[in-house]
């Protein structure tokens, strides 16, 4: 199944807020991860976004959930500065999880 989740809704015409980020991975994004279910961030309508809002946003499900984070979190309609901000996440989130070691 997919997930869909319009951000304009959730956060207006520029995603910035931490607290909605925090609100909408643990309502949404997790539980939907933990189904298999895929997770549809759709941006249409949102003009920009904080490097503090999109790590608020993924970070912490790429870091518990690894693989089925980046294999289920589906980016929509989101401009060149939004994409950039997500891979700027992306990145920092993968360089972190290589130090990491597991039983």
């Amino acid at each position: 199944m997919k997930r869909i989740i319009k951000l304009k809704q959730l956060t207006g015409d520029f995603a910035e807020n931490k607290d909605i980020a925090k609100e909408i991975r643990m309502e949404k994004v997790i539980p939907a991860l933990k189904k298999g279910d895929d997770v549809v961030f759709d941006f249409a309508g949102v003009a920009g976004a904080t490097q503090s809002f999109i790590h608020a946003l993924i970070s912490d499900p790429i870091r518990k959930l690894r693989n089925v984070a980046f294999d289920h979190l589906i980016y929509k309609n989101a401009n060149e500065d939004i994409q950039k901000i997500i891979s700027i996440v992306y990145r920092y989130m993968q360089e972190s999880l290589e130090g990491d070691t597991f039983d």
